[in-house]
C-alpha cells in the first residue's frame, strides 16, 4: 500500500535522518520525506496496521526531532 502523509518538519537534515530510521522499520518498503513539501511518501506492506504503523515512525522521529507531526 503507498500512502502520502503531511508533516511537520523544521529542518532538512532532520528529515534525511528520519527517511533513513524509517526505512528500518519492519513492514516497510519504501520512504520518502520530501522536507520543501512537508510530506511523506510511504510504501508499505498490506498486511500491516496502518495506525500502529504511523504510531512507531512517529516515535522514531520523535527521536530525532521532538516537536514532528504527522497528519493521517
Amino acid at each position: 500500500m503507498k500512502k502520502i502523509y503531511d508533516m511537520e518538519i523544521g529542518c532538512a537534515n532532520c528529515a534525511n535522518l528520519m527517511q533513513e530510521n524509517i526505512a528500518k522499520i519492519d513492514g516497510i518498503n519504501e520512504v520518502n520525506i520530501n522536507f520543501m513539501m512537508q510530506r511523506m511518501t510511504l510504501s508499505f506492506d498490506d498486511d500491516q496496521n496502518e495506525k500502529k504503523l504511523l504510531k512507531k515512525i512517529l516515535k522514531t522521529c520523535r527521536r530525532i526531532e521532538p516537536d514532528c507531526e504527522i497528519d493521517y
